[in-house]
């Protein structure tokens, strides 16, 4: 059987919706593992949630990196199996290196909480395999620092090696600054590590994965992970 554990910070709320969806959705053993842990139990997938880390204070994920949790989150990535970064998981990915770029507050300045449609950029990975090139998804993002920042030798990067996961447009697949929720540089909402076993995403599939939320593109990504594991 797959193994997941849910990562807990200090603040973290999407804790509980992740382990739900793992649980009680998709039929997944998953535990709850604190941030002061210095090791994982042996599972397949690790989740960092969403929520507000430490308060985001600094900035967004720049506490919850020396969590000691982390030490094993990247010993776990190096061995090749999956880390799946949602929000703030993704933001702490990035303040760990673990992933490239970082994050800035949205260019609106304000909190910005809705459903965005997503372009799916990349499929031969783990986590989007399921899925078809540009096909559009309906998931919801918030978060007040979503704007993803990088260089360009390193969005070149990105695009060259396939890292791009998912792009912000419109449910027919345009860009637009009208469709990029946070300013994110080439409407990026989603990226990958080189070796494409981390994840690190601003939307929240776990809050579009069953019909009583109206929306459930987001198992397409859970059930593309998970199919991969079981294979």
């Amino acid at each position: 059987m797959i193994k997941a554990a849910v990562v807990v910070f200090p603040g973290s709320n999407c804790d509980t919706d992740c382990l739900h969806v793992l649980k009680d959705v998709l039929k997944v053993q998953a535990q709850f593992v604190w941030h002061k842990e210095g090791s994982l139990p042996e599972v397949d997938l690790v989740v960092l949630p969403g929520g507000f880390s430490y308060g985001d204070y600094l900035r967004t994920g720049a506490i919850a990196r020396f969590s000691p949790v982390m030490e094993a989150v990247r010993q776990h990535a190096a061995k090749g199996r999956l880390v799946f970064g949602i929000c703030n998981g993704f933001q702490v990915l990035l303040e760990a290196g673990l992933l490239p770029g970082a994050m800035l507050r949205n260019q609106s300045l304000n909190f910005v909480c809705k459903q965005v449609w997503l372009k799916t950029d990349t499929v031969d990975t783990p986590f989007t395999r399921n899925l078809k090139k540009d096909e559009i998804l309906s998931i919801p993002v918030a978060h007040g620092e979503g704007n993803y920042y990088c260089d360009d030798e390193t969005l070149k990067a990105l695009q060259d090696g396939g890292q791009i996961a998912f792009r912000y447009s419109s449910a027919t697949g345009e860009f637009g600054d009208e469709f990029n929720p946070n300013g994110s540089r080439d409407h990026i909402a989603g990226i990958m590590n080189e070796k494409k076993n981390i994840l690190g995403m601003m939307p929240h599939p776990e809050r579009a994965s069953e019909g009583i939320l109206e929306g459930t593109d987001g198992l397409k990504i859970w059930n593309s992970l998970l199919g991969t594991v079981k294979n």
